[in-house]
């Protein structure tokens, strides 16, 4: 049975067991997902949309006016994601057809940042069950051994260690793209989403605030990390 957010006084932080089937059931193979879940349940997994879901995929800021809009004047949400810079909502299968045609009609739609929709036929990165653990902090020197107080200093390098250099003139580390995680995790087995309807009136709305906002001039629409 599918229940609308506004039952819950709270969001989902991690996936439930039924969010989990819920998630599989996207597959043309639910139980080979929960395999892999069940292997290594801090692993994003590559989901099928159209069946269970469309994703719908904004730049940040303004994802988050949406999901905002969404929560304080509308229905709320379903299961909501963030990846590489980008805002991930899930919507009922049909929206990623039927949401930019929608826009395309409205006065404001042509404010809105270009959104990304994944509907049948394409796939979608979802976050892990669980976050990865972020490892165990280093420790701290023990209080009066020399030889580590030394190692702590500004310039200083531990035993061991490899000198790391600045890279060449003209060169750039990139940074590693964040994995996915959960916003509004999924949390019951036929979780209530939005459908295009939903979703342009939340777009629409967030398109007019933002041109009031002097933060929404920093906004850039990074491309999503989406296989498929």
């Amino acid at each position: 049975m599918s229940r609308s957010p506004q039952d819950s006084l709270h969001t989902a932080a991690f996936v439930t067991p039924a969010g989990a089937d819920w998630l599989a059931s996207a597959s043309a193979s639910p139980r080979g997902v929960q395999a892999l879940w069940a292997a290594a349940p801090t692993a994003p997994v590559t989901l099928p949309c159209g069946t269970a879901f469309d994703v719908i995929s904004m730049d940040a800021l303004f994802g988050r006016r949406v999901v905002g809009r969404l929560w304080t004047d509308g229905p709320g949400t379903g299961p909501v994601a963030a990846q590489g810079g980008r805002v991930m909502l899930f919507a009922t299968p049909g929206t990623a057809q039927r949401l930019p045609a929608l826009l395309g009609w409205e006065e404001w739609g042509a404010a809105a940042p270009p959104l990304l929709c994944y509907g049948r036929g394409d796939a979608v990165t979802v976050p892990p069950l669980f976050p990865p653990d972020p490892g165990p902090p280093e420790a701290a020197p023990l209080e009066g051994d020399p030889q580590e107080a030394d190692a702590m200093k500004p310039g200083a390098m531990k035993p061991g260690a490899r000198e790391s250099r600045a890279p060449e003139s003209g060169t750039r580390e990139s940074a590693p793209m964040p994995s996915p995680r959960w916003l509004v995790a999924p949390d019951v087995r036929s979780p209530w989403l939005p459908g295009p309807e939903v979703l342009l009136w939340a777009c629409v709305r967030a398109a007019r605030t933002a041109g009031s906002d002097p933060v929404s001039t920093a906004v850039t629409s990074a491309p999503a990390a989406f296989p498929g």
